[in-house]
């Protein structure tokens, strides 16, 4: 049985999310937990299994803490923590964070374009869990 993926918008409880954040938030949020658990479940059966467990957390766009150390505000997405190789030596849990607001205007306001953008910066932001770096993705056209 497969995992279900870690998914909440940060600073706002699950239990509570759906009647604390805004119907444009909630909408992208949904469509995006769902092209999270499609992605997933076309990842190899091994690599699936270690993904359903990495915590994703959406948020609008860059606080201004991650801004002051040095992530642009209009960043798709970010990994935090210690790569796969390394989560047994580096206490910080690993998380991907997706910035909704950031690819819903990168995409225009156009639902299939932010789907699809939702897509490649997970797939991105994995791969800097599993240890790829910048010209790594984008030899896999996860630029």
């Amino acid at each position: 049985m497969r995992e279900k993926s870690k998914l909440s918008v940060a600073g706002v409880p699950r239990s509570r999310q759906n009647s604390a954040v805004s119907v444009n938030l909630e909408n992208l949020c949904a469509l995006a937990a769902g092209e999270i658990e499609a992605v997933l479940e076309g990842l190899p059966k091994p690599l699936r299994e270690r993904a359903a467990k990495l915590p994703v957390t959406f948020e609008l766009c860059p606080n201004a803490d991650l801004q002051a150390d040095g992530i642009a505000a209009d960043s798709l997405g970010l990994f935090t923590g210690a790569e796969f190789a390394d989560e047994e030596t580096i206490p910080m849990p690993p998380q991907i964070i997706l910035f909704l607001q950031n690819i819903w205007e990168f995409a225009d306001g156009d639902k299939e374009i932010f789907c699809d953008e939702v897509c490649t910066t997970f797939l991105h932001e994995l791969g800097h869990y599993l240890g790829l770096d910048e010209d790594d993705l984008t030899e896999r056209g996860l630029e």
